[in-house]
Protein backbone atom coordinates (compact mmCIF):
# COMPACT_ATOMS: atom_id res chain seq x y z
CA UNK A 1 0.00 0.00 0.00
CA UNK A 2 0.95 3.54 -0.64
CA UNK A 3 0.90 6.19 1.91
CA UNK A 4 1.00 9.80 1.37
CA UNK A 5 2.37 12.52 4.01
CA UNK A 6 1.73 16.17 3.50
CA UNK A 7 3.74 18.41 5.27
CA UNK A 8 7.12 17.65 6.45
CA UNK A 9 6.95 19.33 10.21
CA UNK A 10 7.82 17.05 13.08
CA UNK A 11 4.24 15.37 12.95
CA UNK A 12 4.52 14.37 9.08
CA UNK A 13 8.00 13.11 9.55
CA UNK A 14 7.16 11.00 12.78
CA UNK A 15 3.83 10.05 10.45
CA UNK A 16 6.36 9.12 7.60
CA UNK A 17 8.16 6.74 10.07
CA UNK A 18 5.19 4.90 11.52
CA UNK A 19 3.69 4.17 8.44
CA UNK A 20 6.85 2.76 7.07
CA UNK A 21 7.54 1.03 9.91
CA UNK A 22 3.91 -0.42 9.63
CA UNK A 23 4.83 -1.83 6.16
CA UNK A 24 3.98 0.68 3.92
CA UNK A 25 5.50 2.40 0.67
CA UNK A 26 5.55 6.25 2.01
CA UNK A 27 5.97 9.27 0.07
CA UNK A 28 6.30 12.99 1.86
CA UNK A 29 5.84 16.12 -0.03
CA UNK A 30 7.12 19.19 2.34
CA UNK A 31 6.50 22.90 0.01
CA UNK A 32 9.77 24.57 1.76
CA UNK A 33 13.37 23.34 1.30
CA UNK A 34 13.78 22.42 4.82
CA UNK A 35 11.67 19.87 6.88
CA UNK A 36 10.68 20.17 10.58
CA UNK A 37 8.82 23.78 9.50
CA UNK A 38 8.08 25.70 12.50
CA UNK A 39 10.54 22.46 14.65
CA UNK A 40 13.30 24.85 13.20
CA UNK A 41 12.70 27.42 15.63
CA UNK A 42 11.30 25.57 18.33
CA UNK A 43 14.04 23.12 20.54
CA UNK A 44 12.66 22.96 23.77
CA UNK A 45 11.90 19.71 24.91
CA UNK A 46 11.17 17.60 27.93
CA UNK A 47 9.93 20.99 30.08
CA UNK A 48 7.59 19.90 32.90
CA UNK A 49 4.70 17.61 31.50
CA UNK A 50 6.60 17.29 28.01
CA UNK A 51 9.21 14.67 30.38
CA UNK A 52 5.97 12.40 30.97
CA UNK A 53 5.03 12.73 27.44
CA UNK A 54 8.60 11.89 25.90
CA UNK A 55 9.19 8.43 27.88
CA UNK A 56 5.70 7.48 27.17
CA UNK A 57 6.32 7.90 23.40
CA UNK A 58 9.71 6.13 23.91
CA UNK A 59 8.36 3.00 25.70
CA UNK A 60 5.34 2.79 23.14
CA UNK A 61 8.29 3.04 20.00
CA UNK A 62 7.67 6.30 18.52
CA UNK A 63 11.14 7.66 20.18
CA UNK A 64 12.94 7.51 16.78
CA UNK A 65 13.54 11.62 16.95
CA UNK A 66 13.39 12.24 20.52
CA UNK A 67 16.79 10.14 20.56
CA UNK A 68 17.76 12.25 17.87
CA UNK A 69 16.50 15.79 19.82
CA UNK A 70 18.39 14.36 22.96
CA UNK A 71 21.71 13.82 21.04
CA UNK A 72 21.66 17.65 20.15
CA UNK A 73 20.43 18.65 23.28
CA UNK A 74 22.96 22.44 24.36
CA UNK A 75 21.39 22.40 27.67
CA UNK A 76 20.00 19.33 29.93
CA UNK A 77 17.71 19.97 33.04
CA UNK A 78 17.36 24.00 32.79
CA UNK A 79 14.57 25.46 34.92
CA UNK A 80 13.08 29.01 33.73
CA UNK A 81 10.17 30.73 34.73
CA UNK A 82 7.52 28.15 35.21
CA UNK A 83 9.63 25.29 33.69
CA UNK A 84 11.67 22.61 34.94
CA UNK A 85 13.50 19.98 33.51
CA UNK A 86 14.00 21.34 29.66
CA UNK A 87 16.31 20.14 28.04
CA UNK A 88 17.24 22.23 24.85
CA UNK A 89 18.08 21.62 21.29
CA UNK A 90 20.58 22.63 18.86
CA UNK A 91 17.52 24.11 16.11
CA UNK A 92 20.67 24.91 14.09
CA UNK A 93 21.50 20.87 13.35
CA UNK A 94 18.42 18.91 14.43
CA UNK A 95 17.07 19.46 10.65
CA UNK A 96 19.68 17.75 8.08
CA UNK A 97 19.50 14.82 10.64
CA UNK A 98 15.34 14.44 10.67
CA UNK A 99 16.24 14.44 6.83
CA UNK A 100 19.20 11.75 6.59
CA UNK A 101 17.11 9.48 8.81
CA UNK A 102 13.91 9.74 7.22
CA UNK A 103 15.45 8.88 3.31
CA UNK A 104 18.02 5.95 5.07
CA UNK A 105 14.30 4.30 6.39
CA UNK A 106 13.70 4.62 2.30
CA UNK A 107 10.54 7.23 2.67
CA UNK A 108 10.40 9.34 -0.39
CA UNK A 109 11.26 12.90 0.19
CA UNK A 110 9.82 15.48 -1.99
CA UNK A 111 11.12 19.25 -1.20
CA UNK A 112 10.03 22.81 -2.58
CA UNK A 113 6.79 20.26 -3.70
CA UNK A 114 3.51 21.82 -2.31
CA UNK A 115 -0.03 20.37 -2.70
CA UNK A 116 -2.54 22.12 -3.76
CA UNK A 117 -5.76 19.90 -4.59
CA UNK A 118 -7.38 16.99 -4.35
CA UNK A 119 -9.52 14.15 -6.55
CA UNK A 120 -12.19 12.86 -4.32
CA UNK A 121 -14.89 9.97 -4.99
CA UNK A 122 -17.67 9.40 -2.20
CA UNK A 123 -15.68 9.93 0.49
CA UNK A 124 -12.81 8.58 -0.89
CA UNK A 125 -9.32 11.00 -1.50
CA UNK A 126 -8.14 9.38 -5.11
CA UNK A 127 -5.22 11.49 -5.40
CA UNK A 128 -3.43 14.74 -5.19
CA UNK A 129 -2.78 17.27 -7.72
CA UNK A 130 0.56 19.10 -6.75
CA UNK A 131 1.54 22.98 -8.09
CA UNK A 132 2.50 22.03 -11.32
CA UNK A 133 -0.71 20.43 -11.88
CA UNK A 134 1.15 16.62 -11.31
CA UNK A 135 -1.56 13.97 -10.27
CA UNK A 136 -0.38 11.15 -7.77
CA UNK A 137 -2.36 8.61 -6.60
CA UNK A 138 -2.50 6.99 -3.11
CA UNK A 139 -4.22 4.84 -0.95
CA UNK A 140 -4.67 6.93 1.93
CA UNK A 141 -4.03 10.37 3.16
CA UNK A 142 -1.85 12.19 6.51
CA UNK A 143 -2.30 15.73 6.18
CA UNK A 144 0.51 17.71 8.87
CA UNK A 145 0.49 20.63 6.99
CA UNK A 146 0.32 22.46 10.17
CA UNK A 147 -2.15 26.01 11.16
CA UNK A 148 0.19 28.68 9.73
CA UNK A 149 -0.25 30.67 6.64
CA UNK A 150 -1.06 31.61 3.75
CA UNK A 151 0.71 35.16 4.04
CA UNK A 152 -3.60 36.32 3.89
CA UNK A 153 -3.82 35.18 7.34
CA UNK A 154 -0.88 36.65 9.21
CA UNK A 155 -2.29 40.26 7.14
CA UNK A 156 -5.63 39.62 8.20
CA UNK A 157 -5.27 38.43 11.85
CA UNK A 158 -1.59 39.66 12.63
CA UNK A 159 0.48 42.63 11.87
CA UNK A 160 1.42 41.13 8.22
CA UNK A 161 3.96 39.05 6.81
CA UNK A 162 6.99 39.25 9.33
CA UNK A 163 8.63 36.49 6.73
CA UNK A 164 8.56 33.66 8.89
CA UNK A 165 10.76 30.22 8.72
CA UNK A 166 8.09 29.21 6.52
CA UNK A 167 8.83 31.90 3.96
CA UNK A 168 4.95 32.35 2.02
CA UNK A 169 6.35 34.59 -0.36
CA UNK A 170 9.11 31.91 -1.55
CA UNK A 171 7.40 28.67 -1.53
CA UNK A 172 4.11 29.59 -1.34
CA UNK A 173 1.10 29.66 1.05
CA UNK A 174 -0.26 26.24 3.33
CA UNK A 175 -3.22 24.42 1.35
CA UNK A 176 -5.71 22.71 3.66
CA UNK A 177 -6.60 19.87 2.02
CA UNK A 178 -9.11 18.79 4.23
CA UNK A 179 -10.63 21.54 2.88
CA UNK A 180 -10.37 20.62 -0.72
CA UNK A 181 -11.95 17.69 0.62
CA UNK A 182 -14.89 19.46 1.33
CA UNK A 183 -14.95 19.07 5.56
CA UNK A 184 -15.09 22.45 7.04
CA UNK A 185 -12.00 23.47 9.38
CA UNK A 186 -12.30 24.66 12.65
CA UNK A 187 -10.40 27.72 14.09
CA UNK A 188 -9.02 28.44 17.23
CA UNK A 189 -9.32 32.09 18.89
CA UNK A 190 -7.93 35.23 21.35
CA UNK A 191 -9.47 35.96 24.23
CA UNK A 192 -11.04 39.00 22.41
CA UNK A 193 -12.76 36.58 19.76
CA UNK A 194 -10.16 37.35 17.43
CA UNK A 195 -9.43 33.82 15.40
CA UNK A 196 -5.43 32.70 15.33
CA UNK A 197 -2.30 33.31 17.47
CA UNK A 198 0.83 34.43 17.32
CA UNK A 199 3.70 32.15 17.43
CA UNK A 200 4.97 32.65 20.70
CA UNK A 201 8.50 33.14 20.33
CA UNK A 202 11.41 35.33 17.67
CA UNK A 203 15.09 33.85 16.97
CA UNK A 204 17.94 36.33 17.57
CA UNK A 205 21.72 36.19 15.92
CA UNK A 206 23.98 35.03 18.93
CA UNK A 207 26.68 36.87 17.60
CA UNK A 208 24.75 40.35 17.51
CA UNK A 209 24.43 40.33 21.28
CA UNK A 210 26.56 41.27 24.15
CA UNK A 211 29.69 39.08 24.76
CA UNK A 212 28.98 38.44 28.14
CA UNK A 213 24.98 37.44 27.73
CA UNK A 214 26.19 35.04 24.93
CA UNK A 215 28.83 33.64 27.25
CA UNK A 216 25.68 33.15 30.36
CA UNK A 217 23.88 31.61 27.04
CA UNK A 218 26.10 29.37 26.88
CA UNK A 219 26.98 28.07 30.17
CA UNK A 220 23.77 28.33 31.71
CA UNK A 221 21.13 27.62 29.06
CA UNK A 222 18.96 30.65 30.03
CA UNK A 223 19.64 34.49 30.81
CA UNK A 224 16.91 36.72 32.30
CA UNK A 225 16.88 40.37 31.88
CA UNK A 226 14.50 43.01 33.52
CA UNK A 227 12.52 45.13 30.47
CA UNK A 228 12.85 48.64 31.37
CA UNK A 229 9.43 49.28 33.40
CA UNK A 230 7.88 51.41 30.58
CA UNK A 231 7.96 48.98 27.69
CA UNK A 232 6.42 46.18 30.02
CA UNK A 233 3.24 45.00 27.68
CA UNK A 234 1.14 42.80 29.62
CA UNK A 235 -1.78 42.88 26.51
CA UNK A 236 1.18 41.09 24.38
CA UNK A 237 1.19 37.76 26.73
CA UNK A 238 -2.66 37.31 25.56
CA UNK A 239 -2.04 37.00 21.69
CA UNK A 240 0.40 34.36 22.37
CA UNK A 241 0.04 30.41 21.10
CA UNK A 242 2.14 29.31 24.16
CA UNK A 243 -0.10 29.96 26.84
CA UNK A 244 2.33 28.19 29.27
CA UNK A 245 4.05 31.46 28.65
CA UNK A 246 1.59 33.71 29.26
CA UNK A 247 2.87 34.53 33.06
CA UNK A 248 3.98 38.04 33.74
CA UNK A 249 7.59 37.01 34.32
CA UNK A 250 7.77 37.07 30.46
CA UNK A 251 6.48 40.40 30.21
CA UNK A 252 8.24 41.64 32.83
CA UNK A 253 11.69 39.85 31.75
CA UNK A 254 13.46 39.13 28.18
CA UNK A 255 13.92 35.71 28.60
CA UNK A 256 16.34 34.23 26.52
CA UNK A 257 16.60 30.23 25.43
CA UNK A 258 19.81 29.14 24.76
CA UNK A 259 18.57 26.30 21.44
CA UNK A 260 21.83 27.56 18.84
CA UNK A 261 20.34 30.76 18.12
CA UNK A 262 18.63 32.52 20.82
CA UNK A 263 15.36 32.05 21.46
CA UNK A 264 13.46 35.58 22.84
CA UNK A 265 9.98 34.43 24.32
CA UNK A 266 8.17 36.83 23.08
CA UNK A 267 5.88 37.21 19.66
CA UNK A 268 7.84 39.75 19.26
CA UNK A 269 9.32 42.78 20.30
CA UNK A 270 9.84 45.97 18.60
CA UNK A 271 13.58 46.32 17.83
CA UNK A 272 13.78 50.03 18.46
CA UNK A 273 13.29 49.14 22.07
CA UNK A 274 14.84 45.94 22.68
CA UNK A 275 18.28 47.71 21.26
CA UNK A 276 17.53 50.15 24.90
CA UNK A 277 18.64 46.96 26.89
CA UNK A 278 21.94 46.90 27.55
CA UNK A 279 23.57 44.38 25.65
CA UNK A 280 21.04 44.11 22.90
CA UNK A 281 22.24 47.48 21.25
CA UNK A 282 23.22 45.75 18.21
CA UNK A 283 20.48 42.89 18.16
CA UNK A 284 19.48 41.23 14.68
CA UNK A 285 16.43 38.98 14.34
CA UNK A 286 16.78 35.86 12.37
CA UNK A 287 13.35 34.74 12.40
CA UNK A 288 10.94 36.40 11.62
CA UNK A 289 12.92 38.57 10.09
CA UNK A 290 10.85 41.18 10.87
CA UNK A 291 10.58 39.95 14.48
CA UNK A 292 10.07 43.91 15.82
CA UNK A 293 6.45 43.77 14.34
CA UNK A 294 5.07 40.44 14.17
CA UNK A 295 5.33 36.69 13.82
CA UNK A 296 2.99 33.59 11.93
CA UNK A 297 -0.80 33.43 13.26
CA UNK A 298 -1.61 30.18 13.64
CA UNK A 299 -4.37 27.63 14.94
CA UNK A 300 -6.75 29.00 11.39
CA UNK A 301 -6.76 25.27 9.81
CA UNK A 302 -7.97 22.04 12.33
CA UNK A 303 -9.55 19.26 10.81
CA UNK A 304 -12.47 17.51 12.74
CA UNK A 305 -11.23 14.34 13.46
CA UNK A 306 -11.62 11.26 15.94
CA UNK A 307 -9.23 10.11 18.68
CA UNK A 308 -7.52 7.88 16.30
CA UNK A 309 -6.36 11.07 14.32
CA UNK A 310 -8.94 9.81 11.34
CA UNK A 311 -10.53 13.38 9.59
CA UNK A 312 -14.38 12.93 10.05
CA UNK A 313 -16.58 12.45 7.11
CA UNK A 314 -13.62 11.05 5.12
CA UNK A 315 -12.59 7.51 4.46
CA UNK A 316 -8.88 7.20 3.76
CA UNK A 317 -7.85 10.90 5.25
CA UNK A 318 -5.37 10.94 8.64
CA UNK A 319 -4.19 14.13 10.45
CA UNK A 320 -1.70 15.59 13.18
CA UNK A 321 0.27 17.93 14.50
CA UNK A 322 -1.52 21.63 14.83
CA UNK A 323 -3.80 20.21 11.51
CA UNK A 324 -4.99 18.20 14.62
CA UNK A 325 -6.66 20.59 17.38
CA UNK A 326 -4.91 23.18 19.27
CA UNK A 327 -1.61 21.97 19.92
CA UNK A 328 1.75 22.98 21.03
CA UNK A 329 5.38 21.79 20.57
CA UNK A 330 7.27 18.98 18.89
CA UNK A 331 6.61 16.09 21.57
CA UNK A 332 2.93 16.67 20.90
CA UNK A 333 3.35 16.74 17.84
CA UNK A 334 5.50 13.63 17.33
CA UNK A 335 2.54 11.17 19.44
CA UNK A 336 -0.04 12.81 16.77
CA UNK A 337 1.97 11.98 13.78
CA UNK A 338 2.98 8.60 15.33
CA UNK A 339 -0.65 7.76 15.71
CA UNK A 340 -1.48 8.90 12.69
CA UNK A 341 0.84 6.86 10.43
CA UNK A 342 0.27 4.16 12.67
CA UNK A 343 -3.90 4.19 11.97
CA UNK A 344 -3.14 5.02 8.59
CA UNK A 345 -2.07 1.13 7.83
CA UNK A 346 -4.43 -0.41 9.97
CA UNK A 347 -7.10 1.29 8.57
CA UNK A 348 -6.29 0.47 4.86
CA UNK A 349 -5.76 -3.11 6.26
CA UNK A 350 -9.57 -2.89 7.95
CA UNK A 351 -7.79 -3.89 11.02
CA UNK A 352 -9.08 -1.76 14.36
CA UNK A 353 -7.69 1.66 14.49
CA UNK A 354 -5.52 2.50 17.84
CA UNK A 355 -6.69 5.02 20.34
CA UNK A 356 -4.29 5.84 22.89
CA UNK A 357 -5.61 5.10 26.57
CA UNK A 358 -6.41 8.13 28.62
CA UNK A 359 -4.79 6.65 31.82
CA UNK A 360 -1.43 8.00 29.08
CA UNK A 361 -1.21 11.75 29.02
CA UNK A 362 -0.51 11.25 25.31
CA UNK A 363 -3.85 9.76 24.72
CA UNK A 364 -5.66 12.01 27.82
CA UNK A 365 -4.45 15.37 25.48
CA UNK A 366 -5.28 13.92 22.16
CA UNK A 367 -9.15 13.41 23.17
CA UNK A 368 -8.89 16.31 25.48
CA UNK A 369 -8.11 18.55 22.84
CA UNK A 370 -11.04 17.25 20.66
CA UNK A 371 -13.84 17.97 23.05
CA UNK A 372 -12.75 21.34 23.42
CA UNK A 373 -12.87 22.29 20.08
CA UNK A 374 -16.79 21.85 19.97
CA UNK A 375 -17.31 25.20 22.07
CA UNK A 376 -16.13 28.59 21.56
CA UNK A 377 -14.25 28.64 24.91
CA UNK A 378 -12.86 25.19 24.21
CA UNK A 379 -11.26 26.96 20.94
CA UNK A 380 -9.49 29.75 23.16
CA UNK A 381 -7.53 27.00 25.02
CA UNK A 382 -4.17 25.54 23.81
CA UNK A 383 -2.86 21.96 24.73
CA UNK A 384 0.56 21.30 25.19
CA UNK A 385 2.06 18.79 27.73
CA UNK A 386 4.39 22.00 29.26
CA UNK A 387 2.03 24.06 31.23
CA UNK A 388 -1.38 25.94 31.69
CA UNK A 389 -4.32 24.62 31.46
CA UNK A 390 -3.14 21.08 29.92
CA UNK A 391 -0.48 20.44 32.42
CA UNK A 392 -2.69 21.67 35.64
CA UNK A 393 -4.59 18.58 34.22
CA UNK A 394 -2.11 15.95 34.10
CA UNK A 395 -0.63 16.48 37.45
CA UNK A 396 -4.54 16.52 38.98
CA UNK A 397 -5.22 13.20 36.96
CA UNK A 398 -1.47 11.57 38.64
CA UNK A 399 -0.82 11.27 34.69
CA UNK A 400 3.11 13.55 35.45
CA UNK A 401 5.98 11.55 36.98
CA UNK A 402 9.28 11.23 36.24
CA UNK A 403 9.78 7.87 37.10
CA UNK A 404 10.31 6.58 33.96
CA UNK A 405 10.50 2.90 35.53
CA UNK A 406 6.38 3.62 36.19
CA UNK A 407 5.95 5.16 32.33
CA UNK A 408 7.59 2.22 31.22
CA UNK A 409 5.35 -0.36 33.49
CA UNK A 410 2.02 1.93 32.87
CA UNK A 411 2.61 1.12 28.98
CA UNK A 412 3.67 -2.85 29.38
CA UNK A 413 0.01 -2.93 31.42
CA UNK A 414 -1.60 -1.70 28.73
CA UNK A 415 -0.03 -4.30 26.18
CA UNK A 416 1.15 -0.87 24.21
CA UNK A 417 4.99 -1.50 24.84
CA UNK A 418 6.70 -0.60 21.39
CA UNK A 419 3.46 -0.66 19.62
CA UNK A 420 4.40 1.31 16.62
CA UNK A 421 7.23 -0.83 15.68
CA UNK A 422 4.46 -3.37 14.65
CA UNK A 423 5.11 -4.11 11.23
CA UNK A 424 1.45 -5.31 9.20
CA UNK A 425 2.67 -5.57 5.42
Amino acid sequence: MKVIVIGGGWSGCTAAITAKKAGADVVLYEKTDMLLGLGNVGGIMRNNGRYTATEEIIALGAGDFIHLTDTFSKHKNINFPGHKNAWLSDTNKIEPAVARYIKAMGIEVNMITRVVDVEKEGNIIKGIYLADKTYVKADVFIETTGSSGPMNNCIKYGNGCAMCVLRCPSFGGRVSISSKAGIEDLQGERDDGVYGAFSGSCKIAKGSLAENIVKDLDKNGVVIIKVPEEDVNLDKLKQKVCQQYALKEFAENVILIDTGDVKLMSPFYPLEKLRKIKGFENAKYVDPYSGGIGNSIRYLSIAPRTDSMKVLNLDNLFCAGEKAGLFIGHTEAMITGALAGHNAVKDYLGLPLLVLPRTLAVGDIIASANETMNSKEGRKVRFTFAGATYFKRMQELGLYTLDIDEIKGKVENLNLTNIFNEKFI
